[in-house]
Parts: structure tokens; sequence; C-alpha cells
């Protein structure tokens, strides 16, 4: 267990106390509590912080965050959950982002969508069980002339083909960054 999560949060609204270890991701985030406190707005930009800091939104930060600021936690989680950026789960080891951009959608890029779904056993926008993949599908990599293209991290793949998207997801299930 990570030792954020063991945070509490304790005070009164307005007043809350973070108490966890220190380290750099607690102090940004207590940091930005300070510079944003008490302006309208200030949700976004805090949410915007603690998913920088940690990497997605915990529970200890929505508890934090509702602490600090005296907005309701369920009015937080209503934030989080309306706007496409933020996440309540950390990423996979290994980010898929596959391109459904015009020239990857023309190419079939629905078919790879399903291919990556049914061999990973999840959904767009989900990760893996066991946290090591994580598909994200983007409007565009702006890599066109490769289409249809995935991302891995930050590698590149184009031309794909099911067979060839077949061979780099069994590469990386292997642990493996996949052969060009």
């Amino acid at each position: 267990m990570s030792s954020e999560a063991t945070a509490t949060v304790t005070g009164t609204p307005g007043a809350a106390v973070l108490v966890a270890p220190g380290g750099p991701r607690v102090r940004r985030l207590n940091l930005d509590l300070w510079r944003y406190r008490g302006q309208p707005g200030q949700l976004i930009p805090l949410l915007q912080s603690a998913q920088d800091s940690y990497g997605y939104i915990s529970e200890t930060a929505i508890k934090y965050i509702s602490g600090v600021t005296a907005i309701p936690e369920s009015e937080i989680y209503g934030v989080v959950t309306f706007y496409k950026q933020f996440r309540l789960r950390p990423l996979g080891q290994y980010l898929i982002r596959l391109c459904d951009g015009t020239a990857c959608h023309v190419n079939d890029a629905r078919t790879l969508r399903q291919i990556i779904e049914d061999e990973l056993h999840l959904e767009s926008g989900d990760t893996t069980e066991d946290g090591k993949f994580t598909l994200q599908p983007v409007a565009c990599l702006g890599c066109c002339s490769l289409a249809p293209v995935i991302m891995v991290n930050d590698e590149t793949y184009g031309r794909l083909t099911p067979q060839s998207l077949r061979r780099i997801l069994r590469q990386y299930q292997k642990g493996k960054a996949a052969a060009r």
C-alpha cells in the first residue's frame, strides 16, 4: 500500500491538514491549495494539481481538497467524473493511445480497437485489472501517413494490421517492448 493511501484529513472544513508522510507530491498539492484557496473556479486547478502529483485523483485527494475548500466530496466526485481529463485510477504501465483521426478511422481503427479490447479484456478508457495496460482512444496522433496508428507509451506503431497489432500486444504482455 502506498504512503499516499494512508493519508488522513483532520481539522474543520476550510482548515484541514493532510496527515501523511511529506514529500514533493504532498508539498505541491499543499502549495496549490493555498494558491487557489477561496477563489471562484478553484476546484479544476486543484484537481489538475492532484492528478499531476499522483497520476490520478485518489479518494484521499478528494477528501483532502474537500476538507480544505469545504466543497462536498460528492460535488468534487461529480466534477471528476464529468470531465474526461480526470482519472480515478492510475494509468497502466503501458498506455495504449489508439488514433481515431480521419485517416485512421477510414483505415479501420474500429477493428484495432476491438482487437485491443478483446486481447486485453478491457474497454476504451479502462485499465486492466493487473494495472499493466490502459487503452485511451485519441482524436489524432499526427501520424496520418502511417494510418492506422497506435502509441504504446512513447513508441509509435503504424500501418497496423490485425496480425501485427496482436503481435505487438503479445510482446508487451510478455513485458518486452515490441520488435519493430
